[in-house]
């Protein structure tokens, strides 16, 4: 009896050694591919570059879940969403005016070329190519205009600049979406210049509509002249002809009140009656 206990005793024990040990085979593999991590997450806006032992290959990943083989490929992210950089420049416009410009890029990498992209900048494209581009044609596209076009002719040179950098970035397989210009700054003797130019072009414009309605004025006195000396000359007229009976029996009409007179005198006849 004792020994079939201490039988059983062994069984259990080594029953129980085998399944640890099987846990700890399981941790092991476990642990080992977590360290290994065989799967790439791709995110919302993201490309996946692949590289085999180190070297980009033509592979690039959309979004979603990917296997790899483990050791040989890795994967790096590339974000392809829309980015925006903000970058002050200051350059030279073309009379000479020191001008301080903000503008803000929007532009995002091409999702079919991520893989070149990345050869070339190491996702350090922002201070290799972007910001750099953008120093360089606020500069040539300044030295085009004058202080006062870059104000007047704003968006005449925003759309030059544009070209300029999405012709640039292209090449570098980056997409400009739109560009911004969200200030111009002068030097302070240049900002006085224009307030006194628009006081002085402010004050030729009033000084301007003054003499305009005093020409307005005159010639409506010089009309009302004409047509005060046109009506002397008809009357002059009307008196001259036929003894200026008619005007003298005209002007009597315009005066007379429409009421007969109560008393006659001898011989005098009721006006305006002419009979035979």
């Amino acid at each position: 009896m004792d020994e079939e206990i201490l039988k059983g005793e062994i069984v259990n024990k080594l029953k129980g050694k085998k399944s640890l040990k099987t846990l700890l085979i399981i941790i092991v593999v476990l642990l080992a591919i977590i360290a290994l991590n065989p799967i790439a997450l791709i995110g919302a806006g993201e490309r996946g570059v692949v590289l085999n032992w180190g070297a980009v290959s033509d592979t690039i990943l959309d979004e979603g879940i990917h296997f790899r083989i483990p050791i040989q490929q890795k994967i790096i992210k590339m974000d392809v969403s829309t980015q925006k950089e903000e970058k002050d420049s200051s350059a030279s416009s073309k009379d000479l005016q020191i001008v301080t410009t903000r503008i803000a890029v929007n532009y995002s990498l091409d999702p079919l070329k991520v893989n070149l992209i990345y050869q070339r900048f190491k996702n350090e494209q922002k201070e290799r190519v972007v910001l750099p581009t953008i120093e360089e044609f606020v500069k040539k596209t300044t030295a085009k205009y004058t202080a006062e076009e870059l104000i007047t002719r704003r968006q005449e040179v925003k759309d030059d600049l544009r070209e300029s950098i999405e012709e640039s970035l292209s090449g570098s397989d980056i997409l400009v979406e739109d560009i911004f210009i969200t200030d111009f700054n002068f030097s302070e003797q240049f900002n006085l210049a224009i307030e006194s130019k628009v006081t002085a072009e402010q004050s030729a414009l009033e000084a301007k509509n003054k003499l305009e309605q005093v020409k307005f004025e005159a010639e409506q006195k010089i009309t009302a002249a004409k047509a005060e000396a046109e009506s002397i000359r008809i009357q002059a007229q009307a008196i001259t002809q036929q003894g200026g009976k008619d005007y003298v029996q005209m002007k009597a009409v315009e005066k007379w009140d429409g009421k007969l007179p109560t008393q006659f005198v001898p011989g005098s006849a009721v006006p305006f009656l002419n009979l035979p």
